[in-house]
């Protein structure tokens, strides 16, 4: 509220009686009315008495200030004569606003005196979620799998924010057959709630971030569990949900585009605003980021290819243009480096691949979205008579395109396309394709809710150099994936999400018996 020096700035004040001159005067005289910055009251509408009241007790408290700073010669015997004539006048009102203060002072103090600091907000998300598979010839029995995540929301100025945030979880992958005498576990269809929830339900440091404005730009810096969804807009309203939150799509790959699982971890970003702000698709920007991978030698790892920028990253470049609140178009790059065994589309928590000599076995590490083939093209490669792989480090160029557009004001449009040029060093190249789209209908049935449907395809390698490729070839099938889902909104704070995913191809061979899995997720935010 700005200081207000004449009672002909509340516009909405009438001038029709004694009480107006008198004000008027005090005002002129003592500068005591605090109005809002549009010099009015309230909007247009006649002043109320409480209003009026208001006004008085703010003159009261100023004169009581000089009397008791011994300026009390400033203050005419003429105006306290005025002054209780305007108490007599208005006294049951200010009686009201005092016992109004009163109750307002012992609120604030009853919440200061339980706060746990004034500068820090925590926000909780918990997640119950009942899945099963219910296609593949491997058993996979129904489950009950959860996480939690507590975040601390700190600002030192208002205008920046430090992010801590510690999870837990207990969700591990559902299965699928590759071949008659082997089982794979299913990255397709791998859902948000299993991000970061493979933890046996031990708590651990999830995210460390610091967030502020330098001007009209935005600065992200990042310790650990940097996403690029943290500061990218990825244009896919209502089925994203953040980093991977319990409110949006079930899967992966429905929330947001693969692209944007290319590395992660710690790092910087910055976005600079080009546009205004513009209803659920934001504003206009262009940004660019650099982050390092946190697990296997990640960026807190000083040995050789390893750290912040000899090991494990992903640079990204973005250009989002959003042409009113109805349309929006964003184009992607992203150029990584993943050392060998580690996965591309990883969201930089990939574990180095493990070869065990003893079996003849290679293990990769695991991404959360696409084929086993797209994540790990290396592994067509051979190595010895006993067919082992050799360690391989991969550089990427990827190129996504991503557009929203709003139907109505409850339906709406998104989707995205991504094309992966992997170059296995010293081998040779692949090629890696994925796309999807999805509409939306919000509010449906209630204020809150969200029907969803999906269809897509997930991460498949495409294309192979003939130097890697096999002699008998490789399956290339692409492993569609469809997916219906409703959020429930039940109240402010829960809300229920049935659905389904239907997955073909799974590891981008139609020989393989497509995965279906339903979920039942209830989602708590508080």
């Amino acid at each position: 509220m700005d200081q207000v020096t004449n009672v002909s700035q509340l516009r909405d004040v009438s001038p029709g009686d004694w009480a107006y001159e008198a004000l008027r005067s005090l005002v002129e005289r003592y500068g005591c009315i605090a109005g809002y910055p549009d010099g009015t009251f309230r909007g247009n509408r006649a002043t109320s008495r409480f209003e009026f009241a208001a006004g008085l007790n703010a003159c009261l408290n100023q004169v009581e200030r000089l009397i008791a700073s011994s300026t009390a010669d400033f203050v005419r015997k003429q105006d306290l004569e005025t002054l209780q004539r305007l108490v007599n006048e208005f006294r049951t009102e200010l009686t009201t606003i005092g016992a109004r203060i009163d109750k307002l002072d012992g609120r604030v103090a009853f919440i200061e005196s339980r706060q746990f600091s004034t500068t820090t907000k925590l926000q909780g998300e918990a997640i119950f979620a009942l899945t099963d598979e219910f296609n593949q010839p491997i058993s996979n029995n129904t489950v009950l799998q959860d996480r939690v995540r507590l975040t601390f929301n700190t600002s030192f100025s208002g205008k920046d924010r430090l992010i801590t945030r510690i999870a837990a979880g207990n969700a591990n992958f559902l299965s699928t057959r590759i071949s008659q005498a082997r089982a794979l576990s299913l990255s397709e269809g791998q859902q948000t709630f299993d991000v970061g929830g493979r933890t046996n339900n031990n708590v651990g440091l999830d995210k460390l971030a610091y967030n502020f404005n330098f001007g009209s730009s935005k600065i992200a810096l990042f310790a650990t569990g940097g996403r690029h969804v943290d500061y990218a807009p990825v244009l896919h309203p209502y089925f994203n949900d953040g980093d991977d939150g319990g409110n949006g799509a079930l899967s992966t790959l429905a929330s947001q585009s693969p692209i944007y699982r290319i590395g992660g971890g710690a790092g910087a970003a910055v976005s600079f605003g080009v546009g205004p702000l513009t209803s659920i698709l934001g504003p206009s920007t262009l940004t660019v980021g650099y982050l390092a991978g946190s697990r296997s030698f990640g960026a807190n790892d000083p040995r050789e290819k390893a750290g912040l920028f000899d090991g494990n990253f992903a640079a990204l470049g973005q250009l989002n243009v959003n042409l009113g609140d109805r349309f929006g178009i964003g184009a992607t790059f992203v150029h990584g480096y993943h050392n060998a065994g580690t996965a591309i589309f990883d969201i930089g928590e990939s574990r180095r691949a493990v070869i065990n000599q003893a079996t003849g076995t290679f293990t990769n590490g695991f991404g959360v979205v696409g084929t086993t083939a797209a994540n790990n093209p290396s592994t067509f490669l051979s190595l010895g008579s006993r067919g082992l792989r050799p360690q391989t480090p991969v550089v990427t160029n990827s190129y996504g395109l991503e557009a929203a557009f709003r139907l109505t004001d409850k339906i709406s449009l998104s989707g995205f396309g991504a094309y992966t040029n992997a170059i296995l060093i010293g081998q040779g190249k692949a090629d890696i394709w994925t796309y999807g789209g999805g509409i939306a209908f919000s509010d449906l049935g209630k204020e809150g809710n969200v029907l969803g449907l999906f269809a897509g395809v997930e991460p498949t390698l495409r294309g192979l150099s003939p130097g890697i490729r096999p002699v008998r070839g490789f399956s290339r099938d692409n492993a569609w994936h469809f997916e219906a889902f409703y959020k429930y909104k039940l109240n402010n704070n829960i809300s229920v999400t049935p659905g389904v995913i239907w997955v073909t191809a799974p590891n981008q061979n139609d020989d393989n018996p497509d995965a279906v899995i339903g979920t039942l997720r209830t989602t708590f935010t508080f």
